[in-house]
């Protein structure tokens, strides 16, 4: 009887909390990888692209075990990959006759931690190029492709100017490449020549356009700023975060060699 009721209980521990842990995680807003899968309309154009764009490599860095330390002696989060190689290159040497040393040492201010809000992929962020084919006097379909008519780059950048951008910049960009699993650069290359091809039926008496767009991700959200000192008391080292603010910041961050395409046609010029 005993095992019974147990079971009972433990069945509706389970069908109770479970909801509550769903709901929990659902309402967490943060997107996963899942949530940004590539439309059909949008081709990866990397092995056609005629201009080779250079693989953009994220600065992850594994703090050094001296690091570690120092981080760890402050609650402000410390990202910003730039002041963790500073910590890294950082040797400071314990010495029993240091104790009543003491001294503070100003590092500078830093871009500290970015904390996204939203991220987003607008997939037609850019057009780039234009196919169209007349085929008003024909009597049957005809095939349109797409075909990069001059060499086009697009840059992306924050929104608006903010101190030590581009160490800003680094880390808004690490976050969306985790978040989105799509390859990001801040600028990106179409070359003249770039052909592809997926083909679009123009109807006999219409007008065929293809358009060719760079898609972006549009990252949003805080970055915490703060003057770091490195300071030695009565023999401990640690790290002082003084002065903290924190400023919204935006950025549109280019997807590299994928396209997005749409095709309209009409009988009258568009």
């Amino acid at each position: 009887m005993m095992k019974r009721v147990l079971i009972v209980f433990i069945v509706m521990v389970a069908v109770f909390f479970s909801p509550i842990q769903f709901l929990a995680e659902s309402k967490d807003g943060n997107k996963k990888a899942d949530d940004f899968e590539i439309p059909d309309s949008v081709i990866k154009i990397g092995k056609e692209n005629t201009y080779t764009n250079p693989t953009q490599d994220l600065p992850y860095l594994q703090p050094s075990e001296l690091a570690e330390e120092l981080m760890g002696t402050t609650e402000i989060s410390i990202e910003n990959p730039d002041l963790v190689k500073l910590l890294n290159e950082t040797t400071v040497q314990n010495s029993k006759l240091a104790i009543g040393f003491r001294a503070s040492i100003y590092l500078g201010e830093w871009p500290l931690s970015y904390q996204s809000d939203s991220t987003e992929v607008n997939w037609e962020h850019q057009k780039i190029n234009t196919n169209f084919l007349d085929n008003r006097g024909g009597n049957g379909s005809k095939k349109l492709s797409y075909y990069q008519e001059q060499q086009k780059k697009f840059t992306g950048g924050l929104t608006a100017k903010i101190p030590n951008s581009e160490a800003v910049k680094k880390m808004m960009m690490i976050h969306a490449a985790e978040v989105t699993s799509l390859p990001l650069a801040f600028e990106t290359v179409i070359g003249q020549g770039t052909s592809k091809q997926n083909k679009y039926n123009v109807p006999a008496k219409q007008i065929g356009y293809l358009y060719s767009y760079v898609p972006a991700v549009h990252e949003k959200g805080k970055v915490t700023y703060g003057e770091v000192y490195l300071t030695f008391k009565g023999g401990k080292r640690t790290l002082e975060v003084k002065n903290v603010t924190q400023q919204g910041v935006g950025a549109w961050i280019p997807v590299q060699d994928h396209l997005s395409f749409t095709f309209v046609s009409s009988d009258q010029p568009r």
